[in-house]
């Protein structure tokens, strides 16, 4: 997989061994081939309501119990970490708009290391069998179709409004300070070694606020990362030392 991904940008820049190419990075002062060095080798697998008890669960059990739980200040902060094209986000964000009252605060934020996927997340715009699985009134509801590109939708404004897309890379500083109510990491530690699951498991519960959610997918646990985290569903772990 690594030889196919970085054969393809060797071939785009002109090079013809990976040792020049290495020789190139070394050498790339601003840093842009190493970006693309990044969007090169990075997986980003995601889907529209992907694992989707997660976003019946947000919608049906989380959402409302915030309603009542920030009622004061009407704030909540979610986090889709390792957005990739930014289906989740998307996802979490109609949530938000088909259950939140007028008048709150909600932000999301997008993260990913990948800044192809980010511009394709923030530009909104989706090929029509990326929505084939989904209900005929959530498609209806939240896209339209683009009038410039055939067989392509865009998601309504409203959701756009709702999410921040930013570059981040998970190991280094974050610059938010939190606190956070809800976090969605999924599919995205099963690439790190156990120190580096335990490190991150550790920065998320104290970004979380008391209280807070975090989800992970379906093939990650908990086992032996935390013992920060109580699991609350499936795949869903609600901070434990509040």
């Amino acid at each position: 997989m690594l030889y196919g991904r970085l054969s393809r940008r060797i071939r785009k820049v002109g090079l013809t061994s990976f040792k020049d190419y290495i020789l190139l990075l070394e050498k790339d002062e601003d840093g842009d081939e190493f970006g693309e060095f990044i969007n090169a080798v990075t997986t980003n697998l995601t889907a529209f309501f992907r694992e989707n008890h997660h976003f019946d669960y947000l919608k049906k059990t989380l959402l409302p119990a915030l309603i009542k739980k920030n009622s004061a200040s009407r704030r909540i902060r979610i986090w889709s970490a390792g957005s990739s094209t930014g289906e989740e986000a998307y996802s979490i964000a109609m949530m938000v708009a088909e259950t939140m009252p007028s008048g709150w605060d909600v932000k999301i934020l997008a993260t990913d290391l990948d800044t192809d996927v980010l511009a394709h997340g923030e530009r909104g715009i989706y090929d029509d069998s990326r929505v084939e699985g989904l209900d005929k009134a959530i498609v209806q509801r939240w896209f339209a179709k683009s009038s410039k590109q055939p067989g392509k939708l865009r998601v309504k404004p409203e959701l756009q409004d709702l999410i921040h897309f930013r570059k981040l890379n998970l190991l280094q500083d974050w610059p938010m300070k939190g606190p956070i109510d809800i976090v969605f990491c999924r599919n995205v530690i099963i690439y790190f070694d156990m120190p580096t699951k335990q490190a991150l498991m550790d920065r998320y519960a104290n970004m979380l606020c008391k209280g807070g959610h975090l989800f992970l997918g379906h093939s990650e646990a908990m086992n032996h990362m935390s013992e920060r985290f109580t699991l609350c569903g499936k795949s869903i772990y609600i901070k434990a030392d509040s």
